[in-house]
């Protein structure tokens, strides 16, 4: 049997991008793209600022560590209010005809990056 070597992915980097967080999870800002996050209030079109940036990285070999976040923002428009992907919860219980199927939508929100 002949055994796989280990290839390396060519992963492409941005030159310049953010990690901000929200709803206790982190996200990669990079201005221009489009990004699901949790739900927050707004209506499409809002602009919003996200103040717990904790990573920016402007250059090649140049990057900003908060301690624990950084003072200037990053700058987002709202796209949509949406519902993510379907999530069915099914519990069996064997030899007691006990069956339950139902299912979860979790709220999140579009958001466009603008400017970080």
């Amino acid at each position: 049997m002949e055994q796989t070597k280990n290839k390396s992915v060519d992963i492409a980097t941005h030159e310049s991008f953010a990690i901000f967080q929200t709803g206790g999870k982190q996200y990669q800002a990079v201005a221009g793209k489009t990004v699901a996050i949790e739900k927050i209030e707004g209506e499409a079109g809002a602009k919003v600022e996200f103040t717990e940036v904790l990573l920016r990285k402007t250059a090649a070999d140049k990057a900003e560590i908060g301690q624990p976040f950084l003072k200037s923002p990053v700058v987002a428009s709202i796209v949509k209010q949406d519902l993510g992907p379907k999530i069915v919860i099914f519990k069996f219980k064997r030899r007691k005809k006990h069956r339950t199927k139902s299912g979860h939508r979790q709220p999140r929100t579009i958001i466009r990056i603008e400017a970080i």
